[in-house]
């Protein structure tokens, strides 16, 4: 009598439950780590007391209306160009202390803001700032605008 053997099968292995593994200690290990902090770069920023005010700076207000007309201490420029706003604020500058303020109107085009800029610049007024409105005040202008209309 002649058997017939048997195909031997391959032993194989099964990666469903070691995934399965895996993935259970995957989980636990990103829910028991502590997440370190990305380091800070530490700085000590000035103090400022607002009790004390230069008053000894000399200070310029260079107005832009919308438009783009200019006027320096409520003078009106007649010319625009950089080279004389330029050379209005060479003239009425009072030392290297003088402070510059810009005050430009909200709706004035970029260039206008740059050429004023680039006059203080060549001026050698290196202290330089811009006039903002408090939102308060403008909220206040905004409801009288809408409460009594012209």
């Amino acid at each position: 009598m002649q058997f017939r053997r048997r195909r031997a099968e391959e032993p194989e292995i099964n990666l469903i439950p070691f995934i399965d593994v895996l993935l259970v200690v995957l989980i636990f290990l990103m829910l028991s780590t502590t997440f370190s902090q990305l380091t800070q770069i530490q700085i000590t920023l000035p103090t400022a007391n607002t009790e004390k005010q230069n008053t000894t700076a000399e200070t310029l207000t260079l107005t832009i209306q919308a438009d783009g007309r200019y006027s320096l201490n409520q003078q009106a420029l007649t010319a625009t160009t950089v080279a004389d706003i330029q050379a209005a604020l060479q003239s009425a500058q009072a030392g290297p202390q003088t402070v510059l303020v810009i005050a430009a109107d909200q709706n004035v085009r970029h260039q206008a803001v740059i050429s004023a800029m680039e006059a203080a610049r060549r001026s050698g007024l290196s202290r330089v700032t811009f006039a903002a409105q408090s939102s308060v005040a403008a909220n206040s202008k905004a409801a009288d605008k809408h409460s009594n209309p012209k």
